[in-house]
């Protein structure tokens, strides 16, 4: 008898719960369904002109995903900038760009911080039992399960030019997806038809080259700093697969044919102008 009013009482608490989850999930669902109006339209093309190169069956799923990225997130100003309309929207539309054709969200992600250009980050090694601590200077940072934080000044360079292979929101948002596997190891959750072991096969005799391409002072397709360690080849590698596909296909066919499966998306093919 305790029990059956026990879960009497509950009830009303478990219906409020459930109609919160399902508007939360109709709302969303509108929200993904909702295109960009004319005038955000004409602001993400004129500030991330990659985007012009997406095949047009894209956009929709693109603008929709835009859409609830803006619902979910709070953009924040640090060392006094204001954040524009203009900011929110590039940013969000770099962010969703990697995530267009597939179901990847940035789940944890509520949080995006802004500075008006490059700034100071503490950064922690341990050596044994001896940590020590510098400051170093930044142009993004990517926390799990966030916050991300962007230098406005590189974000706005970096998706203005969309060739040099160098794209500040990429690089943290590769993190992101990254760290949904639960850890930032340059392993993210695969493609339900890709393998960890294809994965490995790719990026692991990749990484290695690089690495001793690096430190023998040699060009590489990929750049240098990916040679810090597995997460960061895995985030310049995406930074080539959307700004250098063509570089990336012909120098490391394997890590562009991994990136193409995971991302579902060929930008090889896309136009170039």
């Amino acid at each position: 008898m305790p029990t059956i009013l026990l879960l009497l009482a509950l009830l009303p608490a478990l219906g409020l719960l459930l109609y919160r989850y399902i508007s939360h999930k109709h709302h969303r669902q509108s929200l993904l369904e909702t295109p960009l109006t004319d005038r955000e339209r004409a602001i993400v093309l004129q500030q991330v002109p990659l985007i012009r190169k997406l095949p047009a069956d894209f956009r929709d799923r693109l603008e929709g995903k835009i859409n609830a990225f803006l619902d979910q997130v709070d953009f924040i100003g640090c060392n006094g900038l204001e954040i524009t309309e203009e900011m929110r929207l590039s940013i969000s539309a770099q962010a969703c760009l990697l995530i267009a054709n597939t179901n990847t969200w940035y789940t944890h992600l509520t949080t995006i911080l802004v500075y008006p250009g490059a700034f100071k980050s503490r950064q922690a090694r341990q050596s044994g039992f001896v940590v020590t601590e510098r400051e170093i200077i930044r142009t993004g940072e990517s926390w799990s399960r966030g916050p991300v934080v962007l230098s406005w000044a590189h974000t706005r360079q970096g998706a203005l030019d969309d060739s040099d292979g160098h794209n500040v929101v990429f690089h943290e948002f590769a993190h992101q997806i990254d760290d949904l596997s639960g850890q930032t190891d340059g392993v993210p959750i695969l493609d339900p038809a890709q393998s960890y072991a294809a994965w490995e096969r790719a990026f692991l005799p990749a990484y290695e080259n690089h690495v001793a391409m690096v430190q023998a002072g040699h060009r590489t397709v990929l750049d240098p700093y990916g040679a810090e360690g597995h997460e960061e080849f895995f985030a310049v590698a995406v930074e080539a697969f959307f700004e250098r596909p063509k570089a990336l296909k012909q120098g490391e066919p394997a890590i562009y044919e991994q990136l193409r499966q995971l991302f579902q998306l060929d930008p090889s093919g896309w136009a170039t102008s």
